[in-house]
């Protein structure tokens, strides 16, 4: 028997959109309270963001040439809202999520069982509360993190065994964290249209001043519900973090803030990042050439060729994160805003002969 396709309404799209975009909880604590997929939330937050970008671009801004033809697109707009409303309010009374939100518990003279019945709902789609990840999991997802961290050429099979789990689990949750073993991949020369990969352009260079590189990445942070996720812009030179954001989901804007405000203390000679989509966007290849930086990308699978950004991650995990239990996004970014300025501040490195990244960086 074939299950009928759930209809999801247009305005609880955008609610969950615009809760993920506030970035105030993760992925998995709104797909439990919109009783929603994860993967949705991302692709509805990327959608917003998208066409919050169209609606403001300069583009946009020339085809309205006056006041009289931005109140006929007006018009426009407002017309094509009623009809698609009106065909909206068709197909509403077939929609689970119209029928579940009809039915009121504390009714005094209608069961749950029999309101059911009048709206054709099915009882179990009325109960049915979709889950986030379990704690065992969330647990499990620490823990391949902080092995991820010490062995990042450990695959789904590797990590089983190190951590004396399933594998299909190891592989799925290791898939989820956006984890995969470092090992040189076949026909690399192959890039997409879309996407335009960058040469390598690090190698035998002799890194001696600050701004004469910079590199970015993204790691995974977990949390008591679910995960988020932190980039963060880095000095080569001094290791100072020019600048750093958390996001809920693994879209491009929260690495395109950082790049606009670390772009605001300087510019740099090279930029390095690895081969990610973020990276690849041409709104973020754009950005940087239109400040006139080379960009250079790792070799897929080589995480040496970003070891420092790398480092940082194991050193802001272990010194901070993992001894914080934050119970919100709110939360976690609070601490790292109070984190970071001790790692560029106060934080004495050997690499740098014990003097701090700040210090380094001053040198500039």
């Amino acid at each position: 028997m074939r299950t009928k396709r759930r209809r999801i309404e247009a305005a609880l799209k955008a609610k969950a959109a615009l809760t993920a975009v506030r970035g105030d909880r993760t992925t998995s604590e709104l797909a439990s309270h919109f009783g929603l997929h994860p993967t949705q939330i991302g692709q509805w937050k990327r959608q917003l963001l998208d066409g919050a970008t169209e609606l403001f671009s300069d583009d946009r801004r020339r085809e309205v040439q006056n006041q009289d033809a931005l109140i006929a697109e007006l018009y426009e707009q407002i017309g094509r809202l009623q009809m698609e409303a009106a065909w909206l309010k068709k197909k509403l009374p077939d929609s689970i999520e119209f029928k579940r939100e009809c039915i009121e518990r504390e009714h005094p003279g209608l069961s749950v069982r029999r309101q059911c019945e009048l709206l054709g709902l099915n009882r179990s789609s009325w109960y049915y509360r979709p889950t986030s990840e379990s704690a065992e999991n969330l647990q499990w997802m620490r823990r391949i993190d902080e092995q991820y961290l010490k062995t990042p050429f450990y695959g789904s099979r590797k990590m089983a065994k190190e951590l004396g789990i399933d594998r299909k689990r190891a592989q799925r949750l290791m898939r989820l964290m956006g984890l995969e073993a470092i090992y040189p991949k076949p026909r690399l020369s192959r890039n997409t249209a879309e996407h335009r990969i960058y040469p390598y352009l690090l190698r035998n260079v002799a890194v001696v001043r600050p701004n004469q590189v910079w590199s970015s990445d993204i790691t995974f942070v977990p949390m008591p519900h679910g995960w988020m996720y932190l980039t963060v812009v880095m000095d080569w030179y001094s290791r100072y973090v020019l600048s750093w954001r958390l996001s809920n989901t693994l879209d491009g804007l929260f690495c395109l803030e950082a790049l606009e405000e670390a772009l605001a203390r300087g510019t740099p000679e090279i930029f390095n990042t690895d081969q990610g989509v973020q990276y690849t966007a041409a709104a973020f290849t754009n950005r940087l050439e239109l400040a006139g930086v080379a960009i250079s990308m790792d070799g897929r699978g080589r995480w040496l060729d970003n070891v420092f950004v790398e480092r940082l991650w194991r050193t802001v995990k272990y010194e901070y994160i993992y001894l914080h239990d934050h119970a919100t996004p709110r939360a976690l970014e609070a601490g790292l805003a109070g984190y970071f300025p001790f790692y560029n501040d106060e934080r004495l490195h050997a690499a740098l002969d014990y003097l701090t990244p700040a210090a380094m960086y001053a040198v500039a």
